[in-house]
């Protein structure tokens, strides 16, 4: 009996454990992957900063009720961010912007609200598309609009009449691209999205959650055509019409590789980037981020994209000060943490006003002095 001592000993502990976890409540450890966002524990200093530290210009915005919106409420809203001109991208052109304009002159924010026309690619096929495009863009710029925005639509899924995708570098355009020039007028072009959308939907894609949020992003490789065409497009009139300025959107989608948005401006004179949405991105590589603003001060603008003041501190945060570790405000679209990039001042001024001053006209300098 004694050899079997200790045996009778465990097998007596483990029935005493066996018991007391029968009476213990399961642990519930099933997490949903989209549900998964502890708070951090890190204790770090933290500077919020809910005013920019220059007068700025946004060079993407949309505000597409300028005609009767009480734009006391607008100003107002810019003067706690310390936004100093909004640019509404938004247009519209031919009369809907003169009504625009006109409430904008009503107001006496003229100095502060500056508008950018739009044009109807899908109408390409029409036998007079591209003089009476080109007309309707000499009427705009002598009503007030200071630059023409095309959206990501034109050129990706908007079709003309026979039911073909209309290429953002079709021939009938090049009018419009040089008319800008003569005018002395930026573009500002958003073309394609994320290349992640483009690409496979599994485990292996950066951007899962979003496309599983938001599905209608999601496009098959060639859908509807694929990214690098789009891009390589867009790049195409940039090169055939150098006497034209591009303003580039959310950064040409190369945010995340910088070398090679490196290498476009290069050798791409007249093409600026401005960094609408796609903040989340320099934030995760503050080093590489700020070499880069600081070699390339000279040709990126800011911008926000959507209008909602609440989410411009994270781009003052980003840009301003050297936190640690703090969160985006769409989890789906930055599942990461980002890091400060404390820009120096003069990097700074020229990202939030004095390129836009180079690039747009119609900016007052003395607003700034």
């Amino acid at each position: 009996m004694k050899r079997f001592g200790p045996y009778l000993i465990i097998i007596f502990l483990m029935c005493v454990e066996l018991l007391s976890a029968q009476r213990r409540e399961p642990l519930d450890i099933t997490v949903d992957f989209e549900a998964y966002d502890p708070p951090s524990t890190l204790v770090v200093p933290e500077h919020p900063t809910v005013r920019a530290k220059f007068p700025f210009v946004d060079v993407h915005s949309h505000h597409w009720g300028l005609a009767e919106k009480n734009l006391d409420e607008l100003i107002a809203e810019m003067d706690e961010l310390n936004m100093q001109v909004v640019v509404n991208l938004s247009g519209r052109g031919g009369e809907r912007l003169k009504l625009m304009m006109d409430n904008i002159h009503k107001y006496g924010h003229a100095d502060r609200i500056i508008n950018f026309t739009n044009i109807n690619i899908q109408s390409i096929n029409d036998p007079d598309w591209t003089e009476s495009t080109v007309q309707q863009l000499e009427y705009d710029h002598s009503i007030g609009a200071r630059g023409l925005k095309i959206y990501k639509s034109q050129g990706m899924t908007n079709k003309d009449s026979d039911g073909n995708r209309v290429k953002i570098n079709d021939p009938r355009i090049a009018p419009v691209w040089e008319k800008c020039g003569e005018l002395g007028i930026p573009v500002l072009i958003h073309s394609a999205d994320p290349k992640s959308f483009w690409a496979p939907h599994d485990s292996l894609n950066e951007r899962w959650l979003e496309l599983k949020l938001r599905p209608g992003r999601k496009r098959d490789a060639d859908n509807p055509a694929s990214w690098e065409t789009i891009i390589a497009e867009q790049h195409e009139i940039f090169r055939k019409h150098s006497n034209t300025t591009f303003i580039n959107a959310h950064m040409g989608w190369y945010p995340n590789d910088l070398g090679k948005l490196s290498q476009l401006l290069d050798d791409i004179p007249n093409m600026y980037v401005e960094i609408g949405a796609v903040i989340a991105e320099l934030g995760r590589q503050p080093r590489m981020a700020k070499k880069f603003l600081t070699k390339y001060q000279d040709r990126v603008m800011f911008g926000k994209d959507s209008y909602r003041p609440e989410e411009y501190p994270t781009y003052f945060r980003v840009l301003e000060t050297d936190d640690e570790y703090f969160p985006y405000y769409k989890r789906y679209h930055a599942f990461w943490k980002m890091y400060g990039l404390d820009l120096s001042n003069e990097v700074l001024e020229k990202l939030y006003y004095k390129n836009a001053l180079k690039v747009i006209p119609g900016l007052d300098a003395s607003m700034w002095k």
